[in-house]
């Protein structure tokens, strides 16, 4: 029986169930396209694209936006096109941007920073660009999935569920491969992780990691080992040095683009200050930075709060002459500095997190950034501290997806 059409939108009446036509105007930070219904509200639906008009069923109502479901592209944008993978049709919610080509992708992920900066961090022509071109397929060597019978498989668009899948667009060949044959018993969920540079493989099953069927030369590690205190680890290269990523930490989703990271974040320290001789690394990780942009310098100090990333960092940094500190960018008590590199959580710095900065005396600041609306607040912050902002380059760590990397330059007088 078909689904009878929700009646259009009246001025007065947007509620849940309603059905509104509009225009998209712009993207939002989180991939949505945003437009406004016939009373004013803004309206954000995910799926649509700036330049279309579409029909969305009202889902989710608030003072001063909607959200909305797309039912119909009435006026496509050129950019639209059919997914490239057969599971998005599936229902599949792993890439949210399958059906806008990548040209475009790039573009609207520079958008969506620049919309950031202008209206959250208050700057006026704000200097963003985009950064080199990534691999969009068959890059991505780290994983999370969620388990249904066995079989990997990725949470359903708007919903609780798996669609279990046999292949994955995005996933590196020895990524998808586990994703495609590997079974894992009763778990919930599954993380793989591959280095694509060593060719070591890893899979963190959760809860447990009973059950699990995955080629030999696969380490199998589950949750409650970890927490019973098991270390395991692989390696991956990146930027010419080995490194240590243990089953909790966190590296970038593939060595490309690690090697593009490393690349600007070392290009815009020097460029900000050529003759610095200390660095701070915060929210360092598994010591990426303080490994590669730190390499030379007196002093360099890495603070970072995970402590499996900190005993990966302790073992990566070995040979340099970094330090590395176990703490929160808040509770860490700051170090004289020539120049930070911050690569916060989404959140970004924060209030305390800039005035951590501000504390080391340091002139030169790179930011690393994965969320626009945490970059334009700490770059309100930043400013109000005296930070100018110089540069925002966006990168495509996370092809198919809204997701933004943005590498920002902030100078102090």
């Amino acid at each position: 029986m078909a689904r009878p059409r929700p009646a259009p939108v009246g001025e007065d009446d947007l509620a849940p169930g309603a059905s509104v036509e509009l225009d998209v105007d712009r993207i939002a930070g989180g991939g949505e396209g945003v437009g406004r219904a016939p009373d004013g509200r803004v309206v954000f639906v995910a799926g649509a694209l700036p330049g279309e008009r579409v029909r969305a069923e009202v889902t989710e109502v608030r003072r001063r936006h909607a959200r909305a479901a797309l039912t119909e592209v009435r006026r496509a944008s050129p950019a639209r096109r059919e997914p490239p993978c057969p599971h998005v049709d599936r229902g599949c919610g792993g890439c949210d941007w399958q059906h806008v080509d990548e040209v475009t992708q790039r573009e609207l992920r520079m958008a969506v920073v620049s919309d950031a900066l202008t209206r959250i961090g208050g700057l006026v022509d704000p200097p963003v660009s985009l950064g080199p071109e990534l691999p969009t397929t068959a890059a991505r060597t780290t994983v999370r999935a969620f388990v249904e019978g066995g079989r990997a498989g990725f949470r359903r668009r708007h919903s609780h569920d798996a669609v279990v899948v046999d292949s994955c667009l995005i996933a590196h060949p020895a990524t998808a491969e586990l994703i495609r044959d590997g079974r894992f018993g009763a778990a919930e969920e599954v993380v793989i992780r591959v280095g694509a540079r060593t060719g070591e493989r890893m899979v963190l099953v959760s809860p447990t990691a009973e059950g699990v069927a995955v080629p030999d030369d696969v380490l199998v590690v589950g949750a409650d080992e970890l927490a019973a205190g098991r270390a395991a680890w692989i390696h991956e290269e990146v930027a010419g040095r080995r490194w240590r990523v243990s089953a909790r930490s966190f590296l970038q989703a593939s060595p490309d683009g690690a090697d593009v990271l490393v690349d600007l974040v070392g290009g815009a320290a020097r460029t900000l200050a050529p003759d610095a001789r200390t660095m701070v690394d915060l929210a360092a990780g598994i010591g990426l930075f303080a490994g590669t942009v730190g390499t030379g310098l007196d002093a360099v100090v890495a603070v970072e709060p995970s402590r499996s990333a900190v005993a990966d960092a302790r073992c990566n940094l070995e040979d340099t002459s970094a330090t590395v500190v176990k703490a929160s960018i808040e509770r860490w008590r700051p170090d004289r500095a020539d120049v930070v590199v911050a690569d916060p959580p989404r959140a970004g710095l924060g209030r305390v997190g800039v005035e951590r900065v501000v504390a080391t005396g340091a002139s030169a600041l790179v930011l690393v950034s994965c969320d626009p609306g945490a970059l334009g607040r700490d770059v309100s912050l930043l400013g109000a501290a005296g930070y100018a902002l110089e540069s925002s380059t966006v990168l495509d760590l996370f092809p198919q997806t809204s997701h933004v990397e943005v590498v920002s330059r902030l100078r102090r007088p």
